[in-house]
């Protein structure tokens, strides 16, 4: 597939000398080769939404989301060709890919619901003769920085928001996985959008650079590491441009004594393993309280050593790649440091080979135990097939382990007590909090939470969140007094 930028209705192939070739994790084998487009091409996309963007606007939002209804429909109509995409150039299972997408088609469809979300308010008469008024504008040309880890869902957290409010926009994907979103231009061209509203730019930091710099450019969206959240927030607010910056996890999972273990086990594998472990909701850490230590580590360990790893298109497999070499290398030399650490290695991924795929990036399922606070395998986020335990003896003690880490992006409980719940809930400090839920993945309806490290920014992705992100408020005060309006 031929990686091409997407501007003002037009597929460009940028004139650039370097290429970031695109690897199938599973077979190691090139597939594509992103242009590493630069600032000349940000601003090509930049100032085809601006041209976009005074029409786009007045386009009633009755009429905007229509677009929307058929992008939606052709999200549907091709859900399989996308997820195969993402499962060559991510190294997700096929069923992973597909559950991805069916996310991002549930964002577009909330979306259209912008003619209620996007309503202002009105109070009459707040003084004899005055009337004042709320309404939402569109903040203008805005853009998405996207991570390679769901390519085809992430965008959807916001393109469809802004296109509702009266944005126009730029999608800059991830180098690592250009054909997803290439394959989804091609399906926004057929919707049928005025040029220069939906823009395309592939590239990789000069690229990222330019959206943070360029002066039409008022607002952008990010998911990555904390380390580059923390570029993108101060850059882009140095710039004066709204922000919401999603970074990184180190996401820990309670288990007491009087939980469903074998439930909790399915669960907690599912969570820490599903996607490789490459989703910043992915179960990092799992604390055993009291007499749950037993049965639950023993459970675990039967669930990770027994986990199939492959090719995500191949029946069976329950666990695809990481996404490339250096991700594998870095992920078993974490491994490698917590042994260092005094950890223990139950089930140990390190060194993966699958027959047939002997180029791939794999790492299988691994269990580390005994894993102390405050070392380097506690505090890093791994971003891998990699479960820790750690051990505690009251559900306090677990807590304050639980909020002692500099991450907040998720944190989960397995009980039958309701009041162990309800203090979990109450207590915690994370933005998504999952009771018996191993991937607290909030709905379309619902933001995209995050605390701490693991987000910067004020409204989070998806739903009114996303509404407000997109727009900016108008109070108007006007004064009619009766004798004007007599007459009528």
């Amino acid at each position: 597939m031929e990686i091409l930028n997407y501007i003002n209705g037009e597929w460009i192939k940028p004139s650039v000398t370097e290429y970031f070739d695109v690897v199938n994790p599973a077979t190691g084998q090139v597939i594509a080769r992103t242009p590493l487009s630069g600032k000349a091409d940000v601003d090509a996309a930049a100032k085809a939404a601006s041209a976009a963007f005074p029409l786009w606007r007045r386009v009633p939002v009755n009429d905007r989301v229509q677009y929307l209804f058929k992008l939606r429909n052709l999200l549907r109509e091709h859900m399989d060709e996308i997820a195969k995409l993402i499962t060559d150039e991510c190294g997700k299972t096929f069923e992973e890919s597909k559950a991805e997408m069916v996310r991002a088609v549930e964002n577009v469809e909330v979306a259209c619901g912008m003619p209620h979300m996007g309503k202002g308010e009105f109070v009459e008469d707040i003084a004899s003769g005055i009337d004042e008024t709320m309404i939402r504008q569109p903040v203008g040309v805005c853009a998405t920085i996207a991570p390679f880890n769901f390519p085809g869902m992430i965008p959807f957290w916001y393109l469809p928001y802004a296109l509702a409010a009266g944005n126009t926009y730029i999608v800059k994907p991830s180098e690592k996985v250009p054909m997803t979103m290439q394959y989804i231009f091609k399906l926004i061209e057929q919707v049928g959008f005025p040029k220069g509203v939906v823009n395309l730019v592939n590239g990789a930091k000069e690229a990222v650079d330019g959206i943070l710099e360029h002066p039409v450019i008022r607002a952008i969206t990010f998911v990555g590491s904390t380390a580059v959240a923390k570029y993108i927030y101060a850059t882009a607010a140095a710039h004066g441009k709204r922000v919401q910056a999603q970074g990184g996890a180190k996401n820990p999972v309670i288990i007491l004594p009087d939980a469903d273990m074998e439930m909790a086990t399915k669960i907690v594998a599912d969570s820490a393993f599903g996607c490789a472990g490459q989703r910043c909701l992915a179960v990092s850490l799992a604390v055993t309280v009291a007499e749950a230590r037993n049965a639950f580590t023993e459970l675990i360990c039967d669930a990770a050593s027994s986990r199939v790893v492959g090719y995500g298109m191949d029946a069976g497999v329950q666990m695809g790649p990481v996404i490339n070499a250096a991700s594998k290398a870095r992920i078993e030399s974490l491994i490698g440091l917590g042994v260092q650490e005094g950890a223990g290695v139950p089930v140990d991924g390190r060194g993966a080979k699958v027959k047939g795929y002997e180029g791939g990036s794999f790492v299988r399922p691994t269990v580390l135990t005994d894993v102390q606070p405050g070392s380097e395998i506690w505090k890093t986020e791994i971003f891998g097939p990699v479960l820790s335990l750690m051990h505690v003896n009251t559900i306090d003690e677990a807590i304050a382990l639980a909020n002692s880490g500099v991450y907040g992006n998720q944190a989960s409980l397995f009980t039958s007590s309701g009041a162990a719940a309800r203090k979990f809930k109450y207590e915690v400090e994370a933005g998504n909090i999952g009771i018996n839920i191993g991937v607290a993945a909030p709905m379309a309806f619902f933001p995209f939470s995050g605390w701490k490290d693991s987000f910067f920014g004020d409204m989070h992705g998806q739903s009114m969140d996303a509404v407000e992100f997109f727009t900016q408020k108008k109070v108007v005060v006007e004064r009619w007094p009766r004798e004007w309006t007599r007459k009528f």
